[in-house]
């Protein structure tokens, strides 16, 4: 399954395995930084448009550029889950671009990073 590559999708069509996802969204929050193993700085951050909000994991230097009321398009990005939840990524060759900031209607219900029945067979553990 592949979005248009020039199409935008809302954060309420976002669907796990979904690729090529090209996403407008405002930054709501920005979580605490983690390191993996191989010593790379990740960041789950909170960002929403006008259908929902949803989890975005943002890898390295990247993320510490990012701050809250910042919008945000995301050019190939791709979605998964992550321990259940759904989780928005970069793609490989996508890119975070700001394009304004604090001026955005947006909604934070419902919260498509929240568990999901419809989730529940594809992985067992909760956020």
């Amino acid at each position: 399954m592949s979005a248009a590559s020039d199409a935008y999708v809302f954060i309420k069509d976002i669907k796990p395995g979904l690729k090529n996802l090209n996403v407008i969204f405002i930054v709501l929050e920005i979580g605490r930084v983690t390191k993996t193993k191989d010593g790379h700085e990740v960041r789950s951050c909170k960002v929403a448009d006008k259908t929902g909000s949803i989890t975005i994991s943002v890898w390295d230097e990247i993320g510490s550029l990012i701050q809250p009321g910042d919008i945000i398009r995301l050019t190939k990005g791709y979605a998964s889950l992550w321990k259940g939840c759904l989780t928005l990524y970069t793609g490989r060759g996508g890119e975070l671009h700001k394009i304004g900031e604090f001026c955005m209607v947006y909604s934070e219900v419902p919260n498509f990073s929240e568990p999901n029945s419809e989730h529940a067979g594809q992985n067992k553990l909760v956020c």
